[in-house]
């Protein structure tokens, strides 16, 4: 019975709290939810933090500090502090939190890409914050910039703590991006490669392209020496899931990714997304890893290493 690692990207930085009253925005309820997701079968939690009384996406650490110690009282799932943010921020921002608490695990994305979600505007009619409407909109020209540079410094100034990362790659480019790092020895196995479909800027949510995305990185780094996990934007989402879970791969869900647990249908929680995943697991045959598995299948080194 294969073990399967399910992250559970909690409120991420690009819906806005007007697209669904689930998405969890204050200190307190980015926590709640991510313990009840913990609780549901996630080993692994990714966070950003969001200014309580707007929901705008922000890097402050003394916002993350308000939830990451009551998320550690409650679980042992690992955190996973983002290094994206959001499009908006200044890498310095982005890496603000990180640097501060030294988690077991970042997410870095592999590449610079257009990150896009202007279409959602359109069906919005009621705001609950001014900013959101020109966030949105305004994404017809953002670039979520992650130079070569860019990923070198994250890799040493969080590597040297002990992090670990999630590699994002939302498309074929950032794969071979990662081999570049990975021949210079910046990066070593076992490695995490999230492949990211759906996001429009990247790669197409088409199954094809999620065999072609899992052949490339066998060929350029073979299969035994990377863990691979898949997350696949809105209603492509379970679909894709399932199909990585056939594959060999891992999950990821929460509401970064996707609001809906259903067609039409928007999630409760995040915890809702999890137990879905779980049972379609189950009716697969495999188990959800716990973080001890986790931690193990991924060379991390430990919760007790963390500095929150």
């Amino acid at each position: 019975m294969a073990k399967i690692i399910i992250t559970c990207a909690v409120t991420g930085g690009a819906h806005t709290p007007s697209m669904s009253d689930a998405l969890p925005v204050t200190p307190q309820e980015i926590a709640d939810q991510a313990i009840a997701a913990a609780e549901a079968g996630a080993s692994i939690l990714h966070l950003h933090a969001r200014n309580p009384e707007t929901g705008q996406p922000t890097g402050d650490p003394d916002v993350y500090a308000q939830f990451l110690g009551l998320i550690r009282q409650r679980t042992d799932a690992v955190i996973n502090l983002t290094t994206g943010g959001s499009a908006t921020m200044e890498l310095d921002e982005r890496l603000k939190a990180a640097r501060r608490f030294k988690p077991e695990m970042c997410s870095l994305n592999m590449g610079s890409l257009n990150f896009a979600f202007f279409p959602v505007a359109d069906r919005i009619s009621n705001w609950k914050h001014d900013w959101e409407e020109g966030y949105i909109r305004n994404s017809d020209s953002y670039i979520f910039r992650n130079t070569f540079r860019d990923i070198s410094t994250i890799l040493q100034s969080l590597g040297d703590a002990g992090a670990r990362f999630e590699h994002e790659c939302y498309d074929v480019g950032h794969l071979y991006n990662l081999a570049h790092f990975v021949d210079a020895g910046a990066v070593k196995p076992p490695f995490l490669i999230q492949m990211i479909f759906g996001i429009l800027g990247g790669i197409g949510a088409d199954l094809e392209n999620l065999m072609f995305m899992k052949a490339t990185a066998d060929r350029l780094f073979g299969r035994g020496s990377f863990q691979w996990s898949v997350l696949a934007a809105g209603r492509h989402q379970m679909p894709f899931l399932t199909q990585a879970a056939l594959m060999g791969g891992h999950v990821r869900v929460g509401l970064e990714d996707s609001l809906f647990i259903e067609r039409g249908v928007l999630a409760q929680s995040n915890a809702q997304q999890v137990e879905k995943i779980v049972r379609i697991l189950r009716e697969m045959g495999h188990e959800p890893a716990t973080p001890a598995e986790a931690r193990a299948m991924l060379a991390l080194k430990g919760g007790d290493r963390v500095e929150f």
